[in-house]
């Protein structure tokens, strides 16, 4: 029933308990609230046996925790484990996420790097019909062209956009 009171907030709660409903009327609250629970308790039991008895006989095994997602996989699939899913679970734990994006982002620089040098030998290529340097090394005399990566550094005065009445 208590699901993570600890013995400071039970105190707690005893000692508001008495402040609010003072120390003559605390029994009889304790008392209604008992038999307010049990109330619920015999309700949700005799709902549960009229629902199971409404089913049938070929569902008197069944149980509502077993509606639960987590309990129903655990009881139907990792139990039989016909589909070898203990393994994929033990590999799942063995799965370091954080090491793999990091390759992942070092491959993914390494790319966008070698696109950025080919754009840059390919944009300062001879219009004389000779082939293109496609070597990593910018040609010689050559700043290297704009990195098209890099951000754009803001103009010093902003054009406002076209304001049209009509479309407002």
């Amino acid at each position: 029933m208590f699901f993570d009171i600890g013995p400071l907030e039970l105190i707690a709660i005893v000692v508001l308990a008495v402040l609010i409903f003072g120390p003559d009327k605390l029994p009889k609250v304790i008392q209604d609230v008992t038999g307010f629970i049990r109330k619920v308790r015999a309700f949700s039991d005799s709902a549960k046996e009229d629902i199971r008895s409404e089913l049938g006989p070929e569902f008197k095994d069944f149980e509502f925790e077993d509606l639960k997602p987590r309990n129903f996989v655990r009881k139907h699939v990792l139990e039989k484990d016909e589909y070898g899913l203990k393994e994929l679970h033990e590999l799942r734990d063995g799965f370091d996420l954080k090491k793999e994006m990091a390759e992942v982002t070092d491959v993914v620089r390494e790319s966008t790097a070698t696109v950025s040098a080919a754009a840059s030998t390919a944009s300062a290529a001879p219009s004389n019909g000779s082939r293109p340097n496609l070597s990593k090394e910018p040609p010689a005399g050559s700043s290297g062209g704009p990195d098209l990566l890099k951000k754009r550094a803001d103009p010093a005065h902003r054009e406002s956009p076209p304001f049209d009445a009509d479309a407002t």
